[in-house]
């Protein structure tokens, strides 16, 4: 039965003697036992619930199954209490209108838990996830209680004269509830089949990585603007309204957003060009200090993960505006350079022979192209030689390949007897200081 304000406060006393009642204390105090009893139980086998969901890994539905339960046990479980106390309380002849209206009460809950559980498992799970799924939960069992109750249009008309007028404009509480509640339903709707999508164009095999990222990017951020304006417009707000916030969000961005807006409109333009696609061995900044593959192409900034297993988040930014290395833009093989140096009494053919053998030290050299050796020049300490190696695999690493091939030069420079040479410098001096002699030092008498 439906109620307004006025009625409601006027039915309080009437309530309120109600409540007071012997029969109706004992059907409080029944529902407040089975509450506590069977939230004891809960607790009592939660524990044996987890140690057995964590058996099972992540996807599986033995694990969803068990999740899902362990959610609407207590609330189940209290069903299940009241319901039998409501027989037996028919059975003595006793009111049950406490019990009538627990029921649809506890199963509402369970539901409610149950579906909210398995929209969540959509997303990817985090802490902040998790933690919305009891607010979220909370927050419509509390509008279903009041329906059941018949309390919900009092409450949405109390809201409802909570308000100020801007302009034209009224802006009530309730509004702003309805607003903000029809656009975290329509924002999750969105993530959800945006994640959807992102998922079914990773799994294609008939595109490549920049334009999947690309139809990711593009119908999450749709999605999401479509979602804002449908819920503006649910609510009943004028959209042209939305010309005053427009200009004020240009004002902030050509004062404080320039370096946000850059690097999200930056990061269109990566996926656009497809210069760099999450996959790709890269390396920003001067002797490749910052050197890895790319791991997932952000709105903001793009994840690099180096050999260290350390990522990277650099701004995309960055990327459009400085130098990057894309060590497999058209092609995965990399050649690497490996120099080395040899006395001017060694013989620099067999040296270079050396070279050649010392190149099939690791599996991971190509034999097309042909590994080559070249004698560069006639340095100051010696003679300079350089091994051209070609890898396919560059996210593998390249220090690996390098120190695979100098620890062969080594061994078989070491036992072909030729010398690599230290840093060698002659000087020769023309004037000395006075008082100082040339030659060995004089001695005299005693």
């Amino acid at each position: 039965m439906e109620t307004d304000v006025q009625t409601l406060l006027a039915q309080w006393p009437q309530w309120l003697d109600t409540m007071t009642r012997p029969a109706v204390l004992y059907e409080l105090g029944f529902v407040l036992l089975a509450g506590v009893g069977t939230w004891l139980l809960h607790r009592l086998f939660k524990t044996g619930l987890r140690e057995r969901c964590d058996r099972y890994p992540p996807d599986d539905l033995r694990r969803l199954a068990l999740r899902a339960v362990q959610r609407v046990m207590w609330p189940v479980m209290a069903l299940v209490a009241v319901l039998i106390g409501r027989a037996a309380f028919r059975t003595l002849a006793a009111p049950t209108g406490v019990l009538d209206a627990a029921v649809p009460l506890l199963l509402s809950l369970a539901t409610i838990r149950l579906v909210v559980y398995l929209l969540r498992k959509g997303f990817r799970a985090t802490p902040a996830l998790k933690a919305w799924e009891n607010i979220i939960v909370t927050g419509i069992w509390t509008m279903v209680a009041l329906h059941l109750v018949g309390w919900l249009p009092a409450v949405q008309q109390g809201l409802d004269d909570l308000a100020i007028n801007i302009g034209s404009s009224r802006v009530s509480v309730l509004s702003s509830i309805k607003l903000v509640a029809l656009i975290a339903l329509l924002l999750t709707l969105a993530f959800w089949i945006s994640g959807v999508i992102e998922r079914r164009m990773r799994a294609s095999a008939h595109m490549n990585p920049s334009l999947q990222v690309a139809f990711g990017k593009f119908s999450k951020f749709f999605l999401i603007a479509l979602a804002i304006f449908l819920a503006i417009d649910a609510v009943g707000i004028d959209l042209t309204t939305l010309t005053v916030f427009g200009g004020a969000l240009g004002v902030g961005i050509g004062f404080g957003l320039q370096r946000i807006t850059s690097n999200f409109i930056s990061g269109f333009i990566l996926v656009l060009d497809r210069s760099i696609k999450p996959g790709d061995v890269i390396s920003v900044g001067g002797n490749d200090a910052k050197f890895g593959w790319v791991q997932e192409l952000r709105a903001r900034y793009v994840v690099v993960r180096d050999r260290d297993g350390v990522e990277r988040l650099i701004p995309n930014e960055n990327l459009i505006t400085s130098e990057v290395v894309n060590w497999s833009y058209t092609d995965p093989n990399t050649r690497v350079r490996i120099p080395v140096q040899i006395s001017y009494d060694d013989d620099p053919e067999q040296a270079m022979a050396l070279l050649m053998e010392a190149a099939k030290a690791s599996p991971r050299i190509l034999a097309d192209p042909v590994p080559t050796a070249r004698m560069l020049e006639f340095a100051d300490s010696g003679i300079q030689l350089e091994l051209r190696i070609w890898i396919s695999d560059p996210e593998n690493g390249i220090g690996n390949v390098r120190t695979d091939v100098n620890l062969a030069i080594w061994r078989l420079f070491k036992a072909a007897g030729i010398t690599i040479p230290y840093p060698q410098r002659d000087l020769h001096v023309k004037t000395l200081p006075p008082g100082i002699v040339r030659g060995p030092a004089s001695t005299t008498d005693d």
